[in-house]
């Protein structure tokens, strides 16, 4: 069997080693490569050290040469660093599975414009779990269009940087999208002091920073006299690199193109 050689970006971050853990126990996969900054102190240490296991790759420090001997890379980094490796992936012909999250337009428009010329599943989750949740969500958007105010609760753990978080974003435009509104337009990010009453067309957002919490998302629509709620709970960082490799496996047999985890599942 011909393995897919995957390299892991920031392999010795919490993600990084759930990644590369996922790949060694991936039958058609090899771990071709693992990164980090040049400044890291695992640099040139054993990609599987932090997880107690000898891969017999290195950690490296030089992103163009890990990138040049993988087929696909897996990055769940930084948008300023996925950037970076995403000029890399170009240049060298290599498929990207990007779960980074916290893109400005700007940004997105590089990832567009490289898809062009290399395959990309770019997506603000890659749990199966969740991309079926962002379905269910046009559906429950569609049918409760009159009467129910839309409001999304995620919660991450202390580390995280950005928020809200991109699911809860990508949440809140599925259902913008379904009830024909532009979430620019309508999206409430913060209440303090006398706000007056709910707008009923915004869409607000609620954010909860602490301990150790891996990734809860609820989606509520509120009416007269009930209340339906579509809640998705993340208890190991493994869900998503299971549906990292899953995007890698559906890359294999592209070109080019820019798709998301919709497309990967089969969903559209």
């Amino acid at each position: 069997m011909n393995r897919i050689g995957i390299a892991i970006a920031g392999a010795t971050g919490r993600m990084g080693r759930t990644l590369v853990e996922a790949v060694l126990n991936a039958d058609d996969m090899r771990l071709a490569a693992a990164f980090d900054q040049p400044e890291n102190p695992s640099i040139d240490r054993d990609a599987g050290e932090l997880l107690g296991l000898a891969t017999g790759v290195a950690i490296g420090g030089d992103a163009a040469s890990a990138i040049g001997s993988a087929q696909c890379l897996i990055d769940f980094t930084r948008p300023a660093g996925t950037l970076g490796h995403l000029a890399l992936c170009r240049d060298r012909g290599v498929a990207l599975v990007i779960g980074t999250t916290g893109f400005d337009a700007a940004g997105k428009r590089e990832i567009e414009t490289a898809a062009q010329d290399i395959p990309i599943v770019f997506a603000p989750n890659m749990s199966v779990g969740v991309n079926l949740v962002f379905r269910l969500l046009d559906v429950a958007a569609r049918v409760l269009s009159d009467g129910y105010d839309v409001e999304i609760i995620e919660a991450h753990h202390r580390h995280k940087i950005d928020a809200p978080s991109g699911t809860a974003l990508r949440m809140g435009e599925v259902v913008a999208q379904a009830l024909g509104r532009n979430l620019a337009d309508c999206a409430v990010y913060g209440r303090e002091g006398v706000t007056g009453e709910r707008c009923p067309t915004t869409i607000g957002f609620a954010t909860v920073r602490g301990g150790d919490i891996v990734g809860d998302h609820t989606a509520l629509f509120a009416g007269t006299g009930e209340r339906i709620e579509i809640t998705h709970r993340s208890a190991s960082r493994m869900t998503y690199a299971v549906g990292g490799l899953r995007a890698a496996r559906f890359l294999a047999s592209r070109k080019s193109g820019l798709f998301d985890m919709q497309d990967v599942l089969g969903l559209r």
